[in-house]
């Protein structure tokens, strides 16, 4: 079931999320439904803000638009390292419909997050996927793209 998208103006996508604590059939219904909600939507990635819920959980998959549908789950996440090397890439956002924004993020960056069953995982992230992770981070953090990038 796809849940309903919160857009620029609503506070939730303000608010700094609080971290998730119960890892439970709750949050893997939460997770399930997200991703249901980005693919339909259709985008790459999605931050639990977006949906209307205050909790440090996104989910991305980079690359089902261009071949088989890959997605992921991050609970808690962490940035634990980054490139000092950035680039500038046109971003999207779900909850900012019809504008584009130029935004300089890392190349690449190290992740250390949390799956739905609770388990630590860490991982580097570069490219699309990079981008990916750090807008959707910056969501949990209750930033926007128009905070970070220039219109185009």
């Amino acid at each position: 079931m796809a849940l309903d998208l919160r857009f620029d103006g609503d506070p939730v996508l303000r608010a700094v999320a609080a971290p998730v604590t119960a890892f439970d059939d709750d949050l893997a219904l939460l997770v399930a439904e997200m991703l249901a909600t980005m693919y339909a939507a259709p985008g790459r990635g999605l931050a639990a803000p977006q949906v209307g819920v205050s909790q440090r959980v996104f989910v991305i998959d980079t690359t089902w638009k261009d071949g088989d549908p890959d997605p992921q789950a991050f609970v808690n996440p962490q940035i634990i390292a980054r490139s000092k090397t950035t680039a500038t890439a046109v971003e999207a956002c779900l909850s900012i419909p019809d504008r584009a924004f130029a935004v300089t993020r890392p190349i690449w960056v190290d992740m250390r997050w949390q799956d739905i069953a609770g388990d630590v995982q860490q991982g580097r992230f570069d490219g699309v996927a990079a981008i990916c992770v750090c807008h959707e981070y910056d969501h949990l953090e209750g930033v926007l793209i128009t905070d970070v990038g220039v219109a185009q």
